[in-house]
């Protein structure tokens, strides 16, 4: 019999496991790409309420269980609406210049806004490729929190400049996202702190006759190189990590006062939604109040594209 295999402990691809600096994550968004025909926003803030049970309606072609009633595990985001803070030029993949089109009191909290806004026209760069919006979501309309957060969100539109233009003053809801079923979620997973190995990388508990401790590797290492190198496993942070969910259904896109979906006593550590809402299929990355990224999906899957459901009701 050969010795038995296995690969080592941990997987790269999430080196270093530290604890993310920003709760809202950066996004390449010249990977993300839209439908030309269509135009709108490619991202838009949102806050994880709590999940539930959705009773829908399958009417997916061919499947096993169409046009008849289904249960499904489903996450509620609240999504308020968003401004626009200032409009983001780019050349050559680099950010060239930032033109400020609101100074909102709520801003100064974190960043620094003019006393007085001057006329876009003035502050075009000459020579540009690209448009991108930096956006605040209007927090303070939820029962969460008052500050708001800023996110970097592309567009789509065939003349960005004129587009961006038209979006300066108002309030932005979830459906100026690009209409798309599917879409990404990007945002913090739940942090838990120092945790040992065991916990962190998935180690098997050793012999309790173990003489150097039954909760922890085996070895450290060979002799040579002398040092303990990154791949041995150790205790450290556990959660608070970047992650993304691809190609999570969008099952509905509302608002609170058209239909209330809020049960009597409210949604565990959350309370009532106030504003949008935007119901998942699925589970979504983080604790309640947590900030979600909603993007356009990345690469979409034919699987998940031709699922369609008809939203009945919310069951707690």
């Amino acid at each position: 019999m050969g010795a038995p295999k296995r690969p080592r402990w941990g997987s790269l691809q999430f080196y270093p496991r530290k604890r993310i600096e920003k709760f809202i994550p950066s996004v390449n968004w010249s990977t993300i790409k839209a439908d030309p025909k269509t135009h709108g926003l490619l991202g838009f803030i949102a806050y994880k309420a709590a999940m539930a049970t959705a009773l829908v309606k399958d009417l997916t072609d061919k499947s096993m269980t169409q046009n008849k009633k289904a249960f499904l595990p489903v996450t509620i985001l609240e999504a308020p609406s968003m401004k626009v803070f200032a409009i983001r030029f780019y050349k050559n993949g680099i950010a060239v210049k930032d033109v400020i089109v609101s100074n909102e009191k709520e801003l100064k909290k974190i960043v620094r806004a003019p006393k007085e806004i001057k006329a876009i026209e003035t502050h075009v760069p000459e020579h540009y490729d690209d448009i991108r919006l930096l956006v605040y979501s209007l927090v303070k309309k939820t029962s969460i929190k008052k500050t708001p957060d800023i996110a970097e969100i592309a567009i789509n539109a065939e003349n960005k400049l004129e587009f961006a233009k038209s979006l300066i003053g108002k309030e932005l809801s979830p459906k100026e996202l690009v209409q798309t079923s599917l879409v990404d979620s990007r945002g913090l997973t739940t942090g838990k702190g120092l945790v040992g190995p065991l916990k962190r990388f998935g180690l098997s508990k050793k012999s309790h006759k173990a003489e150097k401790g039954v909760r922890r590797p085996g070895s450290l290492g060979p002799w040579h190189p002398a040092r303990v190198t990154f791949h041995t496993p150790h205790a450290g942070q556990m959660g608070m990590f970047n992650r993304i969910q691809y190609n999570n259904k969008v099952l509905s896109i509302g608002s609170i006062t058209e239909k209330n979906i809020n049960p009597s006593q409210g949604f565990k550590n959350y309370g009532n939604l106030k504003t949008n809402y935007i119901i998942l299929i699925g589970s979504i990355q983080g604790p309640s109040k947590r900030q979600i990224l909603l993007t356009t999906s990345f690469r979409p899957t034919k699987v998940q594209a031709k699922k369609k459901f008809e939203f009945q009701e919310l069951i707690r």
